[in-house]
Formats: structure tokens, sequence, C-alpha cells
């Protein structure tokens, strides 16, 4: 029988630097929005706005075109020191699964 070699695309990547911790609930938070625009955010990112608005009603969320926008813009310094100016809780950072 031919022997059949394949290739395992599955891997792993270190995670160097974790993630920021994560508040305990959002109400009394300040929420913004980063986005690259992607997987239908002009769809989703809405959606995802007005359901924390309802689940969190002490929230203030931000419009989701409040900060700049695309890859080159959401991961700048520029952008890093507007959310700290406008004193940002919590970012919300895409769509994607």
């Amino acid at each position: 029988m031919p022997e059949i070699e394949l290739y395992d695309p599955t891997g792993y990547t270190e995670v160097s630097v974790p993630h920021a911790a994560r508040p305990p609930t959002l109400n009394g938070k300040r929420v913004a929005f980063l986005t690259n625009e992607q997987w239908q955010a002009y769809f989703a990112l809405p959606a995802l706005k007005a359901q924390i608005e309802a689940d969190f009603p002490e929230a203030e969320v931000l419009a989701v075109d409040a900060f700049p926008k695309g890859n080159d813009q959401i991961s700048s310094d520029r952008t890093a020191a507007l959310l700290m100016e406008h004193r940002i809780d919590a970012v919300v950072i895409g769509n994607a699964a």
C-alpha cells in the first residue's frame, strides 16, 4: 500500500504578552470600537453596539466610527493616545471569531 504524507498546518502561537484584564462589568464604563472593517463590520459592529447598550444600560458606548479605522490606524500610537485622551475603559477590537 502506498504511503501518503500529510502536512498538518495546525499548531500554536506562543503568547508572549497576555491580554489586558477584563472588567467585571461594562456598566459605568466608556466603551470604544476599533475595526479594520473586515468580516462585515459595517453590519456586525452596530449590532454589537446595540447589544452592549441593551445588556449594560449604564455603559457609555461610543459610535462605531468614533476612532480611526484600518489595520494601519488601529495599532498606531496616535490611536492609543486618542483612547487614553477620551478615557476609554474598554475597547472592542474587531468582530471576527
